[in-house]
């Protein structure tokens, strides 16, 4: 399995948009790397660029990043409202798939010594990256920002990790860079219907964790209260994992906070939206949205909308499309202007759209598809299908259920029911297409070359492993269209009484769906060389298929002999 991993620079130009091209042009000269998003802003007169791929090429593309901002930005006449001391201020990795935290640290590491080496920047390393632990808060690496770097590159305690501790031409043009290691981080800034920058810092003060000074009186103007080794004594903030400042973006003509959730597995956006959301009502103001700076995980948008949906009363098990949508209205993501999952969930951008897919079809193109010449899709396919929307039909009768007029004190009951037919509808229609993925992996391994004996054992191991992923595939649907059954029977025993028919009609395509899987898995079987491989996977299949008839017999009698009453 491929490792994968993020970076997301931020450099120092948000207006210049000759310079941002350039500089993301740099990105794409590396292969398999792709850039998923460019977010300038021209009051903080920077730019966030993310971009995700191997290691090794997210790497490269990082330093080139580097390269050509040291080339085209001179720190020595920027201007903007965000912290900063970089023509790349910073350059996070952040490990996305098959990688850990540790990995993701040693490459941050290592990008930013050849930063340093090969380019002459002083490096500072935060978060994971850290040699110190006052260095994992990246406003400790940043402390000053660019104005302060002079005097503190050559001090005990303050110089960069890697690099120059003099200053120079070269340096005061460049700046530094931060180049750290962090889990994903989430930027968001809250819109406030107020203009008071002072307002909207007293926010942010309310529920960043690091919170505010403690102050003499409790006056905002007090002095502030002194610990016995005359530190400052600060009263934490409401949200765990957060940081936020206020300010007025003179662009939309409104104050803001402006929030980095930096564990949103601890505080999620929803949470923090809540919560700022109350802390503003305190003051008198009122959070008219949120705008998502970069991009953000999809579990973020889904986590929201089941968050909302509870507090509504409403069933959880609705599509992951109108999960988003509630999260997008209850958040205000679209205040400013459109907001659009597939330009800003992660998972989204990473997908390859070019390669078509069978469930991406409308009915009558799918039904068209199947009724062509073409031996794929088939009976697989078609059988998952089915297990689909058994399990589509048993989460409308919950939904259905679960809104019905005085039933509302049931509603947790139906949604725990709807939440588990939606994860069988989106793992079977996943396998529609990997039934014929399957069918086609071994059409290739029969068209493989066969003249030579090497030629020859690599087709017959080949075609023995294909076999065998050809046979896996309809066992996994049998397994999951006989797990529809129970849903679709406590619908019928418990759901709305109107819609039993449709549950019931729910059974009868679980059955059809396991019986045409079973079946796949036998016509497969006679192409396998090693049978003895398989004798557990057919035995459990064969003991669902016969449990499967059962059942179907006993609630479409059941059901007949109600709607015959």
């Amino acid at each position: 399995m491929k490792q994968i991993i993020e970076c997301v620079p931020n450099i120092s130009e948000g207006r210049n948009q000759n310079i941002i091209n350039q500089v993301v042009e740099e990105i794409e000269k590396v292969e398999g790397v792709k850039l998923l998003d460019v977010d300038p802003g021209k009051t903080t007169n920077r730019t966030v660029i993310t971009f995700v791929g191997e290691p090794e090429q997210v790497c490269q593309s990082a330093f080139l990043v580097v390269k050509k901002a040291q080339e085209l930005i001179d720190m020595r006449g920027h201007h903007g409202d965000h912290p900063r001391f970089g023509a790349t201020d910073v350059c996070p990795l952040i490990p996305v798939a098959n990688i850990t935290m540790e990995e993701v640290m040693e490459l941050a590491r290592k990008l930013g010594k050849r930063i340093a080496e090969e380019l002459n920047i002083p490096v500072y390393c935060y978060e994971s990256a850290a040699f110190t632990p006052e260095r994992k808060n990246l406003a400790v690496c940043r402390s000053g920002e660019y104005e302060a770097l002079k005097d503190r590159l050559g001090k005990e305690g303050q110089k960069p990790d890697f690099g120059p501790t003099q200053w120079s031409e070269q340096v005061a043009k460049s700046g530094a860079t931060a180049v750290g290691a962090r889990d994903f981080l989430l930027a968001v800034n809250y819109n406030l219907n107020t203009t008071s920058t002072r307002r909207a810092n007293a926010i942010a003060f309310d529920v960043r964790e690091k919170g505010r000074p403690k102050r003499e009186g409790g006056k905002p103007n007090g002095k502030p209260v002194l610990d016995e080794n005359g530190k400052k004594i600060w009263i934490p903030g409401t949200l765990k994992g957060t940081k936020a400042i206020g300010w007025y973006i003179e662009e939309y003509g409104i104050a803001q906070v402006s929030m980095n959730i930096t564990n949103a597995t601890q505080t999620p956006l929803h949470v923090c939206f809540d919560e700022v959301c109350n802390k503003a009502q305190a003051r008198g103001v009122r959070v008219t949205g949120v705008e998502v700076v970069g991009l953000l995980p999809k579990k973020t948008l889904i986590d929201a909308g089941k968050y909302y949906l509870a507090k509504q009363k409403r069933s959880l098990g609705v599509s992951e499309e109108e999960l988003i949508k509630i999260a997008v209205k209850s958040m205000g993501l679209d205040d400013l202007k459109p907001f659009k999952p597939e330009e800003k969930v992660i998972e989204y951008l990473i997908e390859d759209r070019s390669k078509k897919k069978l469930v991406d079809m409308t009915c009558k193109a799918f039904a068209d598809e199947t009724a062509s010449e073409s031996p794929a899709p088939g009976g697989g396919s078609i059988s998952a299908y089915c297990g689909a929307l058994s399990a589509s039909l048993a989460t409308m009768v919950a939904n259905l259920s679960s809104h019905k007029a005085g039933w509302d004190d049931r509603w947790k009951e139906f949604s725990d029911v709807a939440e588990q037919g939606q994860k069988l509808k989106d793992e079977l229609i996943a396998l529609v297409d990997e039934d014929t993925n399957a069918f086609n992996v071994l059409f290739n391994a029969f068209s493989l070359p066969k003249k030579t004996d090497e030629e020859k054992l690599a087709r017959s191991r080949a075609i023995e492993e294909a076999t065998l992923y050809a046979i896996s595939v309809p066992y996994r649907t049998l397994q999951r269209s006989f797990d529809c059954f129970d849903i679709c029977i406590k619908m019928i025993e418990t759901g709305n009484p109107n819609s039993v028919t449709d549950a019931a009609v729910g059974i009868l395509c679980a059955k059809a769906a396991c019986i045409g899987a079973f079946m796949n898995m036998k016509i497969n079987l006679a192409g396998l060389q090693d049978k003895s491989a398989c004798d557990g996977m057919f035995a459990h299949a064969q003991q669902l298929v016969d449990k499967a008839c059962e059942i179907e017999k006993q609630y479409t009698a059941k059901v007949l002999e109600q709607i015959s009453k």
